[in-house]
């Protein structure tokens, strides 16, 4: 007896926004990114969840003839994060990237400034302001739309994640170890902030972070990372404090002060 024919379509393709994170790579020797991602991230394993992530080399200090993928893509997961593709890549180094199974995209490709599609209230592991919509101004002088500051009036638990785009984040129930707060601005947290931080995600030096009890595992500006696997400093520690980046150019350093409430 022949096979009964299958019935609707085996496979379909559609268009998707997909959030992804970028890692701006400035060395392409594995060693020395491990030790980078250590001092980062203190050996934390499974950091990053399995985001995502487009490996950007437009910063890449010096060309290197060949480049180990198998070691920097293995370095990589090892904290969970989940390379889909290469931007800004030498034009020498297009064939290994290719073998390695990764993407070559051009600079208007994927990137972590992509929108990011909000699930169902609950729960809810992503949260992002919406989209700014206004006509289009009568005269020619342009108009800036600042993004509404995004306001979560519940406690985060362990997994969630909220992220903030184009605008500050507030925080009026505090967050649980383990979730994490992203803002392309800067965060405010008027309670328990517990477990990652990251201010100034597409680069803002001038982001902060606020807290009325600091105990972070992580925090960011613009990409300049600080965990805490040491303990929090004790001026700070359950305490009111901000979080400011402090030098110019490629010299930030992360300065934690105690918030002065007088």
């Amino acid at each position: 007896m022949a096979d009964a024919p299958l019935q609707g379509k085996l496979i379909e393709f559609k268009g998707a926004s997909l959030a992804v994170m970028t890692a701006h790579v400035r060395d392409t020797e594995a060693v020395r990114l491990a030790d980078a991602l250590h001092m980062m991230l203190g050996g934390m394993p499974d950091f990053f969840a399995g985001e995502p992530t487009v490996l950007d080399f437009a910063q890449l200090a010096n060309i290197p003839e060949r480049v180990d993928w198998t070691a920097i893509l293995s370095l990589l997961r090892r904290y969970q994060v989940q390379p889909i593709g290469v931007r800004n890549l030498p034009e020498t180094l297009h064939d290994g990237a290719r073998r390695a199974g990764l993407a070559l995209l051009g600079a208007e490709g994927l990137s972590a400034e992509q929108r990011v599609i909000a699930p169902p209230p609950a729960p809810a592991p992503v949260v992002e302001t919406p989209p700014a919509a206004a006509p289009a101004p009568a005269s020619s002088e342009a108009v800036n739309i600042v993004a509404p500051t995004l306001i979560v009036d519940r406690p985060l638990r362990s997994g969630q994640q909220v992220y903030a785009k184009g605008g500050d984040l507030v925080l009026l129930a505090g967050m649980s170890p383990g979730s994490e707060v992203i803002a392309d601005g800067s965060i405010h947290c008027y309670g328990h902030l517990r477990g990652r931080a990251l201010a100034g995600a597409r680069g803002d030096t001038s982001a902060r972070i606020f807290s009325t009890n600091f105990g972070p595992e992580l925090v960011s500006i613009a990409g300049v990372y600080r965990t805490f696997e040491r303990g929090i400093p004790q001026a700070v520690d359950g305490r009111g404090a901000q979080v400011k980046l402090t030098g110019s150019d490629n010299l930030h350093t992360l300065e934690i002060t105690p918030l002065q409430n007088d």
